[in-house]
């Protein structure tokens, strides 16, 4: 105590008396260190990975997976954990990069080319795997093959995905350009101009899967195209007391891939149908 006072440069007993008992300073001094004391167990909790999941859990998606059904997980996680605060953010691939380094973001879901990994320190966990998809509506007209797609309205995400950069160089190799017709980013808007007939898409099969559009489309299938993706999530190292909660989301995520699966072997299924439609709705 005497060290105490000497730090504080005041005296926070009453000695004239025995015991010793506080004064009025350090009943004072006294109410705000338990209020420190008290802060310094929030501090404690915020680091253990051990303590109940609690607080502010900002998740980043990327733009081709932001998309209704990932609501589920974050349900889930919040009945288990009410006193998560989920706060959401769709952005470019990139950007989630950056502010998930920046400790902007706590966690990213993203989408990734095959064998590619986020930028160190960063930590890269894979929980699925998933195939573009290029698709056009029941009614649609165009052939699977890279001249009658050449000359089709394409819907496709804005210039920095790694998909529509994919589509351009294999019809760049086949020796076309996609006429783009939009550029959007969301992905439920994009499959409504494709099923409108606005114009072709490319679209995660798992995406079609999950939302139970694969027999609203016709999947296409050009020659040598096999855009195969992996979903993945970023995080940093440490994530304290969000660690249960961030582990919960990435089972909530892997499961609902899981569920959908890439789709591919049932859309294949599903082209003869739709080829059969079209060729019925041909003139005799």
């Amino acid at each position: 105590m005497q060290r105490l006072e000497a730090a504080l440069g005041a005296e926070l007993l009453d000695r004239s008396i025995k015991p010793p008992r506080l004064n009025s300073l350090g009943s004072r001094v006294l109410e705000q260190a338990r209020d420190l004391l008290q802060r310094t167990e929030i501090l404690k909790s915020l680091t253990s990975s051990d303590a109940e999941p609690h607080g502010l859990l900002r998740i980043g998606f990327a733009h081709p997976l932001a998309e209704g059904t990932l609501t589920g997980p974050i349900r889930v996680l919040t009945e288990k954990y009410p006193k998560i605060r989920p706060r959401l953010l769709s952005e470019l691939t990139s950007e989630l990069f950056n502010r998930t380094a920046l400790g902007e973001l706590d966690v990213a879901v993203v989408l990734l080319s095959v064998g590619r990994s986020a930028p160190p320190p960063l930590l890269t966990t894979i929980i699925a795997t998933d195939r573009a998809a290029i698709v056009q509506g029941t009614a649609g007209t165009v052939d699977g093959d890279w001249k009658s797609l050449g000359r089709a309205p394409w819907v496709l995400n804005p210039p920095g995905c790694f998909l529509r950069a994919y589509l351009i160089d294999q019809m760049s190799r086949a020796g076309f350009t996609p006429v783009i017709a939009a550029e959007i980013h969301n992905i439920h808007l994009q499959l409504a101009f494709v099923q409108s007939g606005y114009g072709v898409g490319l679209l995660p099969a798992s995406f079609l899967a999950r939302t139970k559009s694969r027999d609203a489309v016709e999947v296409l299938h050009p020659p040598s195209f096999d855009l195969q993706m992996c979903v993945a999530m970023v995080r940093v190292a440490q994530l304290g007391a969000l660690e249960k909660a961030v582990e919960l989301l990435e089972h909530g995520f892997r499961q609902l891939f899981e569920a959908a699966g890439t789709g591919i072997p049932a859309m294949k299924a599903s082209v003869g149908a739709a080829v059969n439609r079209r060729k019925a709705r041909r003139p005799k």
